[in-house]
């Protein structure tokens, strides 16, 4: 049988939370032909009908709570003021008995709100947007809020970051289901990249100088979709077929710094 996500748009919904759930587990990116679904992808609200968004215009969904009843996984994306004031009971219980009979949970940006006040975060490690982790560690002490990463598999609970983070672990968790093949296939379609890992922090606190006029514009690309393994001056001189001494003296005069990991925003550089 096909694994049934369930999307819960709570009231006040942030759409592209919810919309880049949809573009993962709904409809397959086939132009030419109808493959099968990977999965059977619905949303619902609290009750059917129209759900206020945060965006300027309503939601309008055929099912309700009840639609939770027979989901093998639940997504609830963000919504507004989430870190003020938690979701109604009937929708809190009905994500308890979806957790509780063995449903993946799994929250988009401050969608973690709701699934604390469900107790599901309870004695797990969760995260949410940065700008309110600590709201989230404050009123559930019971859970380990991971505070810079894109987002957390702590089992059958996972929780992302923020609006593109939301992409990450839903190709985390299709890549985990489908294989990585298929995951790839999503992310080519969308112009995401295929994989992100969850450990990655939520964001670079610096500007980043611009690359992509100078010489060693193609060996700063390489090197920056390369910064979480280990590079040092030698594989950056290697890739741009010039001597460690001339790429030092190109990053001087084209970048205005003679240490690579300032170009990357990286604090420590092995030379």
């Amino acid at each position: 049988m096909t694994h049934r996500v369930v999307a819960l748009a709570l009231p006040g919904l942030f759409t592209f939370d919810l919309s880049s759930v949809v573009q993962l587990f709904g409809h397959p990116p086939e132009l030419e032909s109808h493959a099968e679904p990977l999965y059977d992808f619905s949303v619902c609200g609290s009750e059917s009908g129209s759900v206020r968004t945060a965006d300027g215009f309503d939601l309008v969904v055929t099912g309700g709570l009840e639609t939770l009843s027979d989901a093998d996984t639940v997504v609830v994306p963000g919504y507004d003021n989430a870190w003020a004031a938690e979701p109604d009971e009937p929708a809190l219980r009905a994500l308890r008995r979806a957790a509780d009979r063995g449903a993946r949970m799994m929250s988009v940006c401050v969608g973690a709100f709701a699934l604390g006040h469900a107790g599901i975060l309870d004695g797990r490690r969760a995260t949410t947007h940065w700008a309110v982790v600590d709201r989230l560690a404050d009123q559930f002490p019971a859970t380990s809020v991971v505070s810079d990463v894109l987002y957390v598999d702590d089992d059958h609970v996972l929780t992302s970051a923020g609006l593109a983070s939301g992409i990450d672990l839903s190709l985390h968790v299709i890549r985990a289901d489908h294989g990585a093949q298929v995951a790839a296939r999503l992310a080519r379609w969308n112009v995401v990249a295929p994989h992100r890992d969850g450990a990655q922090a939520q964001f670079i606190d610096i500007a980043l100088p611009d690359t992509s006029r100078t010489s060693i514009a193609s060996t700063c690309a390489w090197a920056l979709g390369r910064l979480d393994g280990h590079l040092d001056l030698a594989d950056l001189a290697a890739h741009a077929g010039i001597s460690e001494r001339s790429l030092l003296r190109r990053f001087h005069d084209e970048l205005g710094t003679s240490c690579p990991g300032t170009a990357f925003g990286v604090g420590r550089w092995t030379t």
